[in-house]
């Protein structure tokens, strides 16, 4: 490594680190209404099967798609 690359990189984030980034103000309050167990357990439910059902699918099917015909 040359001597001027530590220069080099410091002159490069230099700059970035006088910038302010405004942090953005986000406050929670609590939920209106408490969702049950039956409600989150047929959401999850529901977001698995969507997702790993199809990818099952192809996963199993691999050997099919992979011969010509």
């Amino acid at each position: 490594m040359s001597v001027l690359t530590p220069l080099l990189l410091r002159g490069l984030t230099g700059s970035a680190r006088r910038l302010m980034v405004p942090r953005a103000q986000v406050h929670s309050k609590p939920p209106r209404e408490q969702i049950g167990v039956v409600d989150v357990t047929v959401g999850l439910t529901s977001c698995f099967i969507c997702c790993l059902l199809p990818a099952g699918w192809v996963l199993s099917h691999l050997e099919s798609y992979k011969k010509r015909e």
